[in-house]
């Protein structure tokens, strides 16, 4: 069965020896984030619960996502899957959206309730992610808006994650960019000069963080698409002073609202590219409700040099909807892999149906709502080599690349502002590399023979493998 919250998921991973309880006390600073970089720093990276910060009653989850074994088994798959087997096997239940929401009255998550003298200093143990941030963050959690224009609309109901910095007891920075849905929201509410209702969940289940951080269309619901994921529908109830639907499984609620045509300084953080991303102006976030369970766990994500959580909880979906963008229009595409820094670098496999063909993908991924801001570096190969696998990636680089016809530079194109080689920032000069092998019209200059994968490769690979985990060395 799926779980219905981060404590269930957390009980998993125990039992699979992927978390870590840390009972010692310890500083909120800067212990927690060096547990944080620490934990994604080892080979298993495992999720550690931090049960016991000084000066704070609630207990701190970092590294939830940040693993290739954590991530098969908030999926329910099995924790050494490789990754191209749970892109494809997460892409095959991709298709099964949307599963319509379950609505319930009732959850842990409004056991207590808190409706004045809102301290947020006193509700979670905050922390820098990184020594030089601009204040505490919430670097996790999902916030949910919905259309102003469109109130009782459920799809045009978005769930996002962004960057939060804590300014007050009960005010906040909140991150919108312009190709975030949200900022449609805002825009919308600060058109006619109105507050936009927000409702930010702290610690959820996994699935939904996961969809949370996916790029979505503007109408596709991002509950719908965790139930699709999950194989059940996803728990949804009301918020206490808003019709937001928030998430029935987490931790914590913080309803506000996001002040209108109001901005203030907020940043610097250590951001997704391993950099900081200075200071500038965004928007407020006057909360006025928590509610929350009984001894909430906090989770927070660190993020630095990658790679850290963030790159494993961004890989796999901004990975598939780009697969599913771009194939729905060129289905000789066999994979995408997206996993380098939110899509910045993005390798795509795929069959070339005509000479030309592999510049034409990389165009057409440049095309799609995330790839366009996003992607600067792409590399596209054969069908027979997996994007996942950088050990064949660089062979078909090194030996399909002409850098004189292969090699293609498209300046003054939209960039991600947060990407520190972006100058100005949020402009880029695009890098197209394609290492598929020519086919006619173009000119096929040498024929080449590829040398063929022996006949029982694949059964002796599940041989050794078998031999390996039970540690009988060679004998059978």
């Amino acid at each position: 069965m799926p779980y219905a919250d981060l404590r269930q998921f957390l009980e998993r991973l125990e039992a699979e020896g992927q978390l870590v309880r840390v009972k010692e006390p310890v500083q909120a600073e800067p212990e927690l984030s060096s547990i944080g970089r620490a934990a994604a720093n080892l080979e298993q990276a495992p999720a550690v619960l931090v049960e016991n910060i000084k000066g704070y009653y609630q207990k701190v989850a970092l590294n939830v996502h940040g693993s290739w074994a954590n991530h098969a088994l908030m999926f329910e798959l099995p924790k050494d899957m490789p990754v191209k087997e749970q892109f494809m096997e997460i892409s095959r239940r991709w298709d099964n959206f949307p599963v319509p929401v379950r609505r319930v009255s009732s959850s842990p998550v409004k056991e207590i309730k808190h409706h004045e003298q809102i301290n947020l200093f006193e509700l979670m143990p905050l922390f820098r992610v990184n020594k030089f941030d601009g204040g505490f963050y919430l670097s996790k959690a999902a916030v949910v808006s919905r259309d102003p224009e469109d109130q009782d609309n459920f799809h045009k109901q978005n769930v996002g994650i962004y960057r939060i910095q804590v300014k007050g007891k009960d005010l906040l920075g909140i991150q919108v960019l312009p190709f975030h849905d949200i900022a449609i929201h805002l825009r919308k509410a600060e058109e006619r000069n109105q507050p936009l209702p927000v409702a930010i969940a702290v610690g959820n289940d996994p699935v939904l963080t996961f969809v949370a951080s996916t790029p979505m269309a503007y109408e596709e619901s991002e509950y719908e698409m965790a139930g699709a994921l999950r194989g059940e529908p996803f728990e949804v109830i009301k918020a206490e002073t808003s019709n937001l639907d928030v998430p029935a499984g987490a931790e914590l609620i913080l309803e506000g609202e996001i002040l209108p045509r109001r901005r203030s300084p907020e940043g610097p953080f250590g951001e997704f590219p391993g950099s900081y991303s200075g200071v500038r102006m965004q928007a407020e976030v006057k909360i006025h409700t928590v509610t929350h369970r009984v001894d909430p766990i906090f989770e927070n994500l660190y993020l630095g040099v990658p790679w850290t959580e963030i790159d494993y909880l961004q890989a796999l979906n901004t990975s598939i909807p780009l697969y599913k963008q771009i194939k729905a229009s060129m289905p000789e595409v066999v994979a995408v892999n997206a996993m380098y820094t939110h899509g910045i670098g993005v390798i795509i496999s795929t069959n070339c149906r005509f000479g030309g063909y592999g510049k034409a993908v990389a165009m057409r991924l440049l095309s799609t709502p995330h790839g366009m801001p996003y992607s600067k570096i792409i590399i596209v190969v054969d069908d027979f080599v997996d994007p996942f696998n950088l050990e064949q990636v660089m062979w078909a680089l090194t030996t399909k690349v002409r850098p004189d016809k292969d090699v293609i530079l498209i300046h003054n194109a939209p960039g991600m502002p947060l990407d520190p080689s972006s100058d100005p920032p949020g402009m880029h000069t695009k890098l197209i590399i394609d290492a598929t092998t020519p086919v006619p019209p173009d000119v096929v200059s040498r024929e080449v023979e590829l040398v063929d994968t022996p006949a029982k490769t694949a059964l002796w690979e599940k041989i050794l493998k078998e031999l390996h985990r039970n540690k009988k060395g060679g004998s059978m």
